[in-house]
């Protein structure tokens, strides 16, 4: 009977934790495109990255 002195507060400070962890994570915006993510890795992209390093401009390499 005792122990309950001690697991029923210790129960809902963890309720209180999960609670202010669910709202932040409803405020900060976490669930507002499910999904997004999933579409954009589906799409194709073929437009290519250029090395944009200054002074490493590729060779060309002459046949002669």
């Amino acid at each position: 009977m005792e122990s309950l002195y001690l697991l029923i507060p210790l129960s809902l400070l963890i309720a209180l934790g999960i609670g202010l962890i669910f709202w932040w994570f409803i405020r900060s915006g976490q669930t507002d495109d499910l999904e997004g993510p999933s579409w954009r890795i589906l799409q194709d992209d073929d437009t290519t990255i250029e090395s944009t390093t200054p002074g490493r401009t590729p060779q060309k390499k002459n046949p002669d």
